[in-house]
């Protein structure tokens, strides 16, 4: 099985992101609805609860995932408590899907879950020459993601039902010309205003504060002002990678393995195709099908005419954004890499020759054939190097597989220290000081992660000072710590945040006067206009807003045409405070319906708005409950 997957990564890896972002296409990841975890709850949906370790654990597994699709990438960015909030919106949002797909008894045949697995030109390469699927390497591949061909049917299932939900108020999306013309002139539609900004810091001088007002503050905000609870740490990780770092393998070994792999290692036969791409997607009608077609069919008489200026004519006409300015080089490539109709005619050709038209399901590609590399066999000496990397890993990985269970014993059975298990399996005992609960102090540690935080600061590890549990931190990772001394956390005093304090109520108090004034001098120019020290005017629109903070630029839009001239003030929140004076409309430049691409922005636009609403809507009846609040103050997604 092991050699499979190994000689399928390429499979595995897109079969990988399908699994991990089935939903994205609507809304977000799957609703991980088999996890039934007890405890607080965050959110509800229809009467079920979602738990915050059913939020924790989807968190962890798309951070999981995310490492083991792309291992280069720096999961860090997406251990943030911004990134987490939004894995429990998307659940939300999964799970109100699901809910409707329910109460509208949305079906979905075995047949059409059938059909879509079959379609899957990821698993073309492992299709019988009569093109069904090799069900005992289908299994494979799924059971190396942790599935059984049920859950990932089922969940190909699921997500079919909310496609349906959602596809069925995009298609029903209807723009008349009408509400184009309208929305667009209101967004191109240009006024005369002229502005004066009440910035805080042109107030920062007369905002002296008193020692009085510093005390207030600081009484006022005292939960702001705590120390952070911390902790004194020791710990211990086993993982395949050091593991690894003490393995040696012997010469007698790597030409045995090399012997047992040699078809494997050998090198595939490659080719390298340029191509040109008219697209025709499946979901395009067939009028535009038949357009794109014959713009393919002149396009391909072009070439045939002229093999020479294949590059030039795909840098002109090519609809593939990723090889068109490359005059459609698509570099080499061995069987498997490209869906199974193009991959089919380009290895049927001979170095210089041009394809006929191939139909695929990105469109119409024309193909031509601009060299190959021919399989070669393995060379033990060339390869010595991968191959002392690749047993060397297979063998820390056997070897992982057996004393896992044991790490996972001994920090549990000898609780009060590491010594024997750091003893036994040769182990580092490490430390670390001042740890806190903030996940972002230092995200490249071992125990910058929430479970093991959590696993730190329980009132059982904090009381008895024993090993945690042993925990999967990553994929072949595993923890084990405990605390050998906990720092409360403490109110700070006056004194020690003093500084600081002066800095924040300086701030505030400069933007208050500023709001002050500016309240202020709105009231004056009202009554006596002549007295307004206003900036020169200027022609604004939202689509020209001149870099003018967003909501002043809203109010000025929003001013009755009827009522102009017109002066409001508008609070700008830390910015300050802005008055804004509307003097009169202004004639459009042009007249933008006019264009296609915004005709195509503004009905993409108006979909995504009536799916939202929908969303909203489902919301509502569904009675949608968020207990947890947003990071930072954030508003919570609508």
């Amino acid at each position: 099985m092991f050699d499979f997957i190994r000689n399928h990564k390429k499979i595995m890896q897109i079969l990988l992101i399908i699994l991990i972002f089935p939903s994205f296409v609507l809304f977000g990841i799957d609703g991980y609805k088999r996890f039934n975890g007890k405890g607080e709850v965050v959110a509800s949906v229809d009467g079920v609860d979602i738990s915050r370790e059913e939020w924790e654990k989807s968190h962890e597994n798309e951070i999981a995932r995310m490492r083991a699709s792309m291992p280069t990438i720096d999961v860090s960015m997406f251990d943030t408590p911004a990134i987490k909030y939004g894995v429990l919106e998307r659940l939300v949002q999964s799970k109100v899907l699901e809910a409707s797909a329910r109460k509208l008894n949305v079906k979905v045949s075995d047949q059409k879950v059938a059909q879509s697995i079959a379609e899957m030109e990821v698993l073309a390469s492992i299709k019988k020459p009569d093109g069904s699927l090799d069900l005992e390497k289908y299994r494979q591949l799924l059971a190396a993601q942790g599935m059984t061909p049920e859950i990932f049917e089922n969940r190909m299932r699921s997500d079919a039902a909310i496609k349906q939900v959602v596809t069925g108020v995009t298609q029903s999306s209807v723009t008349f010309p009408s509400q184009m013309e309208v929305a667009l002139d209101a967004f191109y539609q240009q006024r005369e205003v002229q502005i004066a900004i009440f910035s805080a810091s042109d107030y920062l001088a007369d905002a002296k504060p008193t020692d009085e007002e510093i005390e207030k503050y600081f009484n006022s905000h005292k939960e702001e002002f705590k120390s952070l609870e911390s902790a004194d740490i020791e710990y211990v990780v086993l993982s395949q990678e050091t593991i690894e770092k003490t393995i040696s393998v012997s010469e007698a070994e790597l030409k045995s393995y090399f012997d047992q792999n040699q078809s494997n290692l050998a090198a595939k036969e490659e080719r390298r195709a340029s191509h040109i791409l008219v697209n025709a997607p499946k979901e395009m009608n067939d009028a535009d099908k038949a357009k794109a077609k014959e713009k393919a069919l002149s396009l391909l008489e072009s070439v045939k005419k002229s093999p020479a200026q294949f590059a030039e004519i795909a840098k002109k006409n090519s609809q593939d954004p990723g090889s068109a300015a490359n005059g459609g080089d698509l570099g080499f490539f061995a069987r498997g890499a490209m869906v199974k109709p193009f991959e089919e005619a380009a290895f049927s050709l001979k170095k210089g020759d041009i394809s006929g038209l191939v139909q695929s399901d990105f469109g119409y590609h024309i193909i031509q054939l601009t060299d190959v590399k021919s399989a070669s066999s393995a060379n033990f000496v060339q390869m010595r190097s991968v191959l002392e990397t690749e047993l060397k890993k297979q063998l820390a990985q056997k070897k992982y597989a057996e004393i896992a269970e044991q790490f996972t014993n001994m920090v549990y059975e000898q609780a009060d220290n590491f010594k024997g298990v750091a003893q036994k399996l040769k182990l580092d005992i490490q430390t670390a000081s001042g740890v806190s609960k903030d996940i972002n102090a230092d995200k490249k540690t071992p125990w910058a992660n929430p479970n093991v935080l959590k696993a730190i600061f329980s009132s059982e590890s904090i009381k008895n000072l024993r090993n945690s549990e042993a925990m999967e931190i990553a994929p072949n990772t595993l923890i084990s710590v405990r605390i050998t001394k906990h720092n409360p956390a403490n109110y700070l005093s006056l004194e020690e945040v003093k500084p600081m304090l002066v800095q924040t109520v300086l701030n505030e108090k400069a933007l208050s006067l500023a709001k002050k004034d500016g309240a202020a001098k709105l009231a004056l120019w009202k009554t006596s206009p002549d007295k307004a020290e206003l900036q020169a005017a200027v022609a604004l629109s939202r689509d020209q807003n001149s870099k003018l903070p967003g909501n002043l630029v809203d109010e000025a839009m929003r001013a009755n045409p009827d009522k102009l001239p017109v002066m409001m003030g508008v609070d700008l929140g830390a910015k300050g405070y802005g008055i804004v004076k509307v003097n009169k409309m202004l004639a459009s430049a042009s007249n933008p319906t006019k264009t296609p691409e915004l005709r195509q922005r503004f009905i993409k636009s108006w979909s995504t708005a009536e799916n939202l609403a929908y969303f909203s809507y489902l919301k509502d009846i569904l009675k949608v409950t968020l207990k947890e609040p947003p990071p930072n103050g954030a508003k919570q997604a609508k």
